[in-house]
C-alpha cells in the first residue's frame, strides 16, 4: 500500500507539470453569491430571504445543457458538472495534483484503490481519497470519499456522496437553482 501510494504521489506531480496553479482555467475560477429574486417557485419573501441567508441555494451554470456548479474542496473552489448519476465526486489526476502541491491533500487523504464503472460501461481504476471539506455555499461537509479518475481530461463530477448527505435537495431547472433543505 505505501508503495502504491508513493508512486500515485509521484505520477500526480508530474502529471502536475501541465496543470501548474498559477494558470487560469475555466473550471477554477468561481463567481461569488446567487441572485435569490431569480427565485420563483412559490416561496415567500421570508423563506427566500431565509434561503439566501443561510445559503442553501446554489447557481447552477448552463453550458450546452450540461449543469455547472462551483464547489470548495479543501479550501480550492472548482467547477463541477452536477451529475445525479455519478456515485460519488470525481476528479482528475490534474486537480489532485494541484490540491497536493497546495498542501489541501494529504498523504493520509489517499485511501485505497477502487474499481468503477463510467458512464460507458466500462471498468476503470481509480484512486479513493478523503476530501476534508466539501463546501457548497455556505452549507460545508466534512470527510467526504472522492475518486480520483486515471485520466487527466476527466471531467470533475459532484455526485451522490454530496448530494445524499443533504437529505432533500430541490432542483429548480428554470431558474438554474439548486435548493438545499
Amino acid at each position: 500500500m505505501r508503495y502504491f501510494i508513493l508512486i500515485l504521489i509521484s505520477v500526480l506531480a508530474i502529471l502536475g507539470c501541465d496543470h501548474p496553479e498559477s494558470k487560469v482555467y475555466e473550471r477554477n475560477q468561481g463567481d461569488e453569491g446567487v441572485n435569490i429574486s431569480k427565485f420563483s417557485n412559490g416561496n415567500t419573501n421570508a423563506e427566500e430571504a431565509d434561503l439566501e441567508r443561510t445559503g442553501n441555494v446554489l447557481e447552477m451554470e448552463v453550458d450546452d445543457g450540461v449543469r455547472y456548479v462551483w464547489v470548495e474542496i479543501n479550501g480550492i473552489k472548482l467547477r463541477f458538472i452536477f451529475d445525479t448519476g455519478a456515485s460519488n465526486i470525481c476528479i482528475s489526476p490534474a486537480e489532485a495534483t494541484v490540491l497536493y502541491r497546495q498542501g489541501k491533500l494529504r498523504k493520509e487523504d489517499i485511501l485505497d484503490v477502487e474499481y468503477f464503472q463510467d458512464a460507458t460501461g466500462r471498468i476503470s481504476e481509480g484512486t479513493t481519497i478523503n476530501l476534508r471539506s466539501v463546501k457548497i455555499g455556505n452549507l460545508e461537509l466534512e470527510n467526504v470519499k472522492a475518486t480520483i479518475v486515471n485520466n487527466v481530461n476527466a471531467p470533475l463530477l459532484l455526485g451522490q456522496t454530496v448530494l445524499e448527505r443533504f437529505g432533500n435537495i430541490e432542483i429548480d431547472n428554470t431558474n438554474n437553482l439548486i435548493v438545499f433543505k
